[in-house]
């Protein structure tokens, strides 16, 4: 199975777990899958139209689905995905 890595600051949504598996074959079933077991993590994710918001980072190993196939890219079973959620700051 493919794993997802969740970053920190998504954790409190998914009972602090660092990661899921997915059999999810394209990077969007992937992401699905976890909104739908831990259903927290959707307003976050994704947005009116179920795709993944424009402001989150996913990447297919080292790879950004946006230079990709993005939501279609397809996910193979022992790929690794990373959330990047993004973080704004200043002084």
């Amino acid at each position: 199975m493919a794993k997802i890595i969740i970053p920190t600051p998504l954790r409190k949504f998914t009972d602090n777990l660092s990661s899921f598996e997915t059999n999810g074959t394209t990077v969007q079933e992937a992401i699905e899958q976890l909104t739908q077991t831990h259903t927290g993590l959707e307003r976050h994710l994704l947005d009116d139209n179920r795709n993944i918001r424009s402001f989150i980072r996913v990447y297919l190993g080292e790879e950004d689905i946006n230079s990709l196939e993005k939501g279609a890219t397809a996910v193979a079973p022992n790929a690794v995905i990373s959330i990047v959620p993004a973080i704004a700051g200043g002084i």
